[in-house]
This record gives C-alpha cells, sequence and structure tokens, in this order.
C-alpha cells in the first residue's frame, strides 16, 4: 500500500467532506504513523498488532481517536475498491473508556477573573495597554457568554460578528455553524469598546480579535491570558480556556437549561457528547445533599 493513498484520502476529507484542518492534521499523523508501523499492509493481524501497540502506548482517548482514523481511511479504501475486504469487520475494536468529568471553574472564580481584567483596564494610564486589556475582556466575556471554543472565538471573522444585533456566526469542527445570540449588556458594551479601539485593525485583517503585530489572534496567546487573570485572581488552580466552555455548559444545565438546547449551542453533532456534562450535575448533587440537606442537622438520642 503505497503513501499516496494517505495523500488522497486527506484531499477527500479535506475537500469533499470539508473537515477541518485540526482534524485533517491529526487523520495525517495518525495514518503515518500506521504506514510506519505495518510497512504499509492494510490486513487483520497487522491492524490487531498496531491496536495493541496503541493500547500500551496512548491513553484511552487517544487510541480512540487513531483507531477511527483507521476505520475511516480503509473504509474509504473499500469503496474505492482499492481492496477487496474490510479486515476491521472482523476485528473487535471496541473498549471501556474511563468516564473523565470535565474540569469546571467556580462561577465566583469567573467573577473574580472579569473583575481583574476590569480593574487592570481601570487603573492604567497607557492607552496601549488600555486597549490590549480591552480585548482581553472582550476574549474572556465571549468564551463565557457562549461557550466557543477558543480556536472558534480566535477564528471569528468580522463579517460574522454582529454586536448590534447581539449575535455571532461560529463555524465549527465538520465547518457545522451556529449561530449564538448574546444578551448579556455588559458583554455587548465589552465587544463594542474592543470593536472600536481595533476598528482599523480589524477592517484590514478581517478577522475579529487581532493581536499586537495586526495578525489573527493565536489560541495559545489567549491561553497565556487566562492564566494571567487566573493568577492575578489568586486562582491556585490551572484554568484553560476550555473550562470556561465546561463551566458555561455545566451552569446552564444547573440552571434547568434542557440538555438539547446546551448542544446546539456547543454546536455538539451527537446528544451523547453533551451528556457528559450531566455527571458533573450529579456530581453536583451529590455535593449538595451531602453537606445542605436538613437531615444532617438531626440528632437522634436513644
Amino acid at each position: 500500500m503505497e503513501n499516496c493513498y494517505i495523500s488522497k484520502f486527506i484531499e477527500y476529507c479535506k475537500y469533499q467532506k470539508g473537515l477541518d484542518n485540526k482534524t485533517v492534521k491529526a487523520y495525517s499523523i495518525d495514518l503515518r504513523q500506521y504506514f510506519v508501523f505495518s510497512d504499509g499492509k492494510i490486513e487483520k493481524d497487522m491492524l490487531m498488532c498496531f491496536i495493541e501497540y496503541l493500547h500500551k502506548s496512548y491513553k484511552p482517548k487517544t487510541v480512540k481517536r487513531k483507531i477511527a482514523t483507521l476505520k475511516a481511511f480503509v473504509n474509504h479504501l473499500c469503496f474505492e475498491e482499492i481492496i477487496e475486504h474490510n479486515p476491521f469487520l472482523k476485528i473487535k475494536t471496541t473498549f471501556k473508556q474511563p468516564l473523565i468529568l470535565p474540569k469546571t471553574i467556580p462561577l465566583n472564580v469567573i467573577n473574580k477573573i472579569l473583575e481583574c481584567a476590569y480593574a487592570q483596564r481601570n487603573c492604567t494610564n497607557s492607552e496601549y495597554q488600555r486597549r490590549t486589556i480591552m480585548r482581553d475582556i472582550a476574549i474572556l466575556e465571549l468564551l463565557f457568554a457562549t461557550g466557543a471554543r477558543v480556536s472558534e472565538v480566535c477564528s471569528l471573522k468580522a463579517e460574522n460578528v454582529s454586536i448590534n444585533d447581539g449575535y455571532i456566526k461560529i463555524y465549527g469542527k465538520g465547518s457545522r455553524e451556529r449561530i449564538i445570540q448574546i444578551e448579556n449588556k455588559d458583554v455587548i458594551k465589552a465587544l463594542l469598546n474592543y470593536e472600536k479601539a481595533f476598528l482599523n485593525s480589524i477592517t484590514s485583517m478581517g478577522f475579529f480579535f487581532i493581536n499586537k503585530r495586526n495578525n489573527r489572534m493565536s489560541e495559545q496567546s489567549v491561553r497565556l491570558m487566562i492564566k494571567k487573570y487566573a493568577k492575578m485572581a489568586d486562582y491556585k488552580k490551572n484554568v484553560t480556556p476550555h473550562m470556561f466552555r465546561h463551566s458555561f455548559a455545566t451552569l446552564l444545565l444547573e440552571e434547568d437549561v434542557d440538555i438539547r438546547y446546551i448542544q446546539k449551542l456547543l454546536g455538539h453533532s451527537s446528544i451523547t457528547t453533551t451528556q457528559i456534562y450531566t455527571h458533573v450535575s450529579t456530581a453536583k448533587q451529590r455535593e449538595i445533599l451531602a453537606t445542605k440537606h436538613p437531615r444532617n442537622k438531626i440528632v437522634i438520642n436513644i
């Protein structure tokens, strides 16, 4: 099996299936890893050896992704009649993946992080720093207001942000489009202040969030920015952009928002993906019942 089949499959994923660049890159890495391991052989025994190697070398989530990549590739080879039989039909690949609950940020900590950012904006005398902090505030507010992925926020085009109408248009995984309304006045004000301060750069670049070099804001810059404000807020745990997304979903669920609405807001193609947040909510319920239930105050003296 020649490597040209990988290239053709990658082109198919990119141009016909419309998969995003991150997914396509992961597919390419996974397939080239298999070809190095197997010397290009697509057969049952080799696939089983590779799957065994994956289980010994990687975490379950990574193993699941790499197997899914291989399955998609082999299915494509069968469809194109490059191979006659699908060896995966005789390989059991299901395994129990440990449940890892999403990490969230307590609401009071989000409050404090935002307060620190606003306080920094109000106390600086430097116009450059003030503009930078206004951008930081807009990003922090948008992450929590929409539950968007950091890649989605950084990739936002100016044409897809309609602050006056109170919504943004996001292109998520698999180029799936979703529109999220922004109803909070403070969030809208933060976005308007940022847009006004960076209007020339936004207009010339086309992206909504711009860095100091007048380029698109990078995901890593956002991660470092969040760490900075979390440190200011004296929060000892590691905080990532994705934790704002997890917090958005979990807190909405705790406010009795239907999980299908949350699925739509997050851009999940399957409700199964969203249901992970019900486990977090259950854990919260357990904590409440253990610490707050009035039965704990009853002492029976016999």
